[in-house]
C-alpha cells in the first residue's frame, strides 16, 4: 500500500523514516552473544590444545559419560550470559529465551543421534540460531515505519500483528528526546511525543522491604516486614509508538518541533478563537429569533 493511501485531503507528506540498523542493538546483543559464545566454544572443543587436555581428564573420570560435563559447561556459560543480559536490559524473558534454546538444541542432539559429534552439533547450533535471531530482529525493524506529514505522525509497527497509530500535532504537550552512545556516533536517536492524556509515559517502580525473623525454639521470635513503594512517570513507550531510532535525528528533531509549533494556538489566537465562537453563537441565536417572529406573524 502506497503512502498516498494514508494521506487526507490536503495533507502532504514531510518524511518518512525507518529505525537506524543500529538502533535495535539491545536486541541484538541477545542474538550475538548465542554467535560469539558458539565461536569460542567450537574452538575450545576442537582446537584448543587446553581442551584436549581436559577431555582426556573427562574420559579418565566419567569414562563413556564425558559428554555430560561438556553439556554441563555449554549450558552453565549460556544461561550465564543471559543472567547478565537480563539485569542489564531489566528483561527476564532473555534468560528463559536462553533456557529454551539451549533445552530445544539439547533434545534435537540426543533424539537426532548427534551426540557422538557433539564438538561439531553444540557450537554449529548455537551459531545457526544467533543469526535467525539477528535475521528476524533486522526484520522486525524493517517492519517499523513513520510517516511524518503536515498534519500528523503515523506510527506503524509489528510482524504478526501489525499496530498503528496517529498522532496530531495539536495533542502533543511535549517532546522528549535521547541518544545512546551508538546514536551520538551514527546520528541517530529516539523521539517521544508525550500527549496531555498521557501516551508516551511509562511508570518506573521501586520497592523496598526488610524482615526480621526468629525461630520457634527460643522462647520469643519476631517476624515483620515493612516496605514501600514509588512510581516515577517515564517517558516511555512501544518501538512502534514512538520514532526509535529515527535518522537524522537532529534533523527529524527540529521538524517535528516545528510542525508542533506550528498547530499550538497562542493565547492571542485562542481569544480571537472564543470571541468567534460567541459571536457564532449570538447570530444562530438571533437567526433563531428572527425565524420564531415570522412564523407567529
Amino acid at each position: 500500500m502506497g503512502i498516498e493511501e494514508d494521506l487526507l485531503k490536503d495533507e502532504h507528506l514531510e518524511k518518512e523514516l525507518k529505525p537506524h540498523p543500529f538502533s535495535f542493538f539491545s536486541l541484538q546483543s541477545i542474538a550475538l552473544f548465542l554467535i560469539l559464545w558458539g565461536i569460542i566454544f567450537g574452538w575450545l572443543v576442537n582446537f584448543s590444545g587446553y581442551w584436549t587436555g581436559f577431555e582426556s581428564f573427562l574420559k579418565d573420570f566419567f569414562g563413556s559419560f564425558v559428554l555430560l560435563p561438556v553439556l554441563l559447561v555449554w549450558w552453565v556459560v549460556t544461561l550465564a550470559g543471559g543472567v547478565v543480559l537480563s539485569l542489564v536490559f531489566i528483561r527476564w524473558r532473555i534468560f528463559f529465551i536462553y533456557v529454551f534454546v539451549l533445552a530445544v538444541g539439547t533434545i534435537i542432539m540426543f533424539i537426532g543421534g548427534w551426540s557422538n559429534v557433539y564438538n561439531v552439533f553444540l557450537p554449529v547450533y548455537l551459531i545457526c540460531i544467533g543469526l535467525l535471531g539477528v535475521f528476524i530482529i533486522d526484520w522486525y525493524r524493517r517492519s517499523h515505519k513513520y510517516i511524518i506529514t503536515n498534519f500528523r505522525v503515523i506510527f506503524k509497527g509489528g510482524l504478526i500483528r501489525k499496530r498503528e497509530r496517529t498522532l496530531r500535532y495539536d495533542k502533543i504537550t511535549d517532546i522528549e528526546s535521547s541518544q545512546g552512545i551508538l546514536g551520538q556516533i551514527f546520528d541517530f536517536g529516539t523521539i517521544i511525543p508525550i500527549t496531555q492524556s498521557g501516551f508516551g509515559l511509562g511508570k518506573d517502580t521501586s520497592f523496598a522491604a526488610m524482615g526480621v525473623g526468629g525461630t520457634a525454639k527460643k522462647r520469643f521470635g519476631l517476624f515483620g516486614i515493612f516496605g514501600g513503594s514509588k512510581e516515577v512517570q517515564t517517558p516511555r513507550a512501544r518501538t512502534y509508538y514512538e520514532l526509535h531510532g529515527v535518522y537524522p535525528y537532529r534533523e527529524v528533531k527540529k521538524l517535528i518541533e516545528s510542525l508542533v509549533q506550528g498547530n499550538v494556538i497562542i493565547p492571542y489566537q485562542k481569544e480571537q478563537l472564543d470571541i468567534q465562537k460567541q459571536m457564532k453563537a449570538l447570530l444562530e441565536k438571533q437567526l433563531e429569533l428572527k425565524n420564531q417572529d415570522e412564523e407567529e406573524s
